[in-house]
C-alpha cells in the first residue's frame, strides 16, 4: 500500500525535506520534477529530511513534459486551491498519484485546464488565509488516502 507524491517545481527545501520523510513514512515514492527551488543536495532540504533521506524511493524529472510523458497512463489526481472538489472525495486507489504545484503558484494554468476533472482542494476556512504549507497538504491528503484505503 502506498501512493505516489509529485511536486512540480518545488522551491523550498525544506517542505521537500518534510514531504520526502511523509513519503518514505507512508510507504509513498516521491517523484520530484525540475526546476527546482533549491539544489537537490542542500542541507536543509537533508536536515529536514533527517537521515531519511537515503532510504527514500525517489524520482527526479527534467522537466513537466518528461514526468508527464513517462507516467502518461498512471492514475492521477491533482491538488489546488483553485479545485471545485473537496479532497475527501478522492476515490482513493493504491498507487495513485497525488499532484502538487509549487509553493509560490501552485500548478500551472495549462495542468488545471487540462485536469479539471481530476482537480480537488483542501477547504480553507478563513478569508486571509490563500493556501496551506505544501507539506502541510501532502501530509493530509496521503493520510486521508491511507485511511480510506484500510477501511
Amino acid at each position: 500500500m502506498g501512493f505516489n507524491i509529485v511536486l512540480i517545481e518545488p522551491e523550498i527545501p525544506m517542505n521537500t525535506g518534510n514531504i520526502g520523510r511523509l513519503s518514505l513514512a507512508s510507504g509513498s515514492i516521491l517523484h520530484l520534477v525540475k526546476p527546482f527551488g533549491f539544489e537537490i543536495d542542500d542541507s536543509r532540504l537533508k536536515r529536514a529530511g533527517l537521515d531519511y533521506w537515503r532510504h527514500l524511493s525517489v524520482n527526479i524529472y527534467e522537466s513537466v513534459d518528461e514526468f508527464f510523458s513517462i507516467n502518461k497512463d498512471k492514475n492521477m489526481v491533482y491538488l489546488s486551491s483553485s479545485g471545485e472538489k473537496n479532497y475527501t472525495s478522492i476515490n482513493y486507489k493504491d498507487d495513485m498519484f497525488f499532484v502538487f504545484g509549487k509553493e509560490s503558484a501552485g500548478l500551472s494554468k495549462n495542468i488545471i485546464a487540462e485536469n479539471s476533472d481530476k482537480l480537488y482542494k483542501i477547504p480553507i476556512y478563513s478569508t486571509y488565509v490563500r493556501s496551506l504549507n505544501l507539506a502541510n497538504a501532502v501530509s493530509i491528503v496521503v493520510y486521508d488516502g491511507l485511511r480510506n484505503i484500510a477501511e
